[in-house]
C-alpha cells in the first residue's frame, strides 16, 4: 500500500479510487447523474455522519446541492474521516467509492 500524498491524510489507495470515482461522474449525461444522486448522496452522509460521531459532536444533514458539487461533498467527507479518524481501514472506504463508480 503507498502512503498518503503529503499533506493529506488520505490513504493513496482511497484517494485513486476517488478520482476513479471524480471522473466517471464528470463522464455522465446530467439525466444519470440525477438518477445517481441518491447512493452518492447516502454515502456522503453516511460518511459525514461518521465524522460527526468521532469528533462527538451532533449528525447535521449535508445540503443538497446539486450533480455539480456533490463530487467535492464526497472529497471533502472523505479528507474529514482520515483526519478524524487516521486509523479508519482505507480499504472499507475504497471499496464503498468503488461500489459508487461501478453503480455509475
Amino acid at each position: 500500500m503507498r502512503p498518503p500524498r503529503a499533506g493529506s491524510p488520505t490513504p493513496q489507495v482511497v484517494s485513486d479510487e476517488l478520482r476513479r470515482v471524480v471522473e466517471r461522474w464528470h463522464q455522465l449525461p446530467l439525466d444519470h447523474a440525477l438518477s445517481r444522486m441518491p447512493s452518492v448522496r447516502a454515502l456522503v452522509q453516511s460518511l459525514a455522519d461518521r465524522v460527526a460521531g468521532l469528533r462527538q459532536v451532533p449528525r447535521r444533514p449535508v445540503p443538497d446541492l446539486g450533480p455539480a458539487v456533490v463530487m467535492d461533498q464526497l472529497a471533502v467527507m472523505v479528507f474529514d474521516l482520515f483526519r478524524a479518524a487516521p486509523a479508519t481501514d482505507p480499504a472499507v472506504v475504497a471499496d464503498e467509492l468503488a461500489g459508487i463508480r461501478r453503480s455509475l
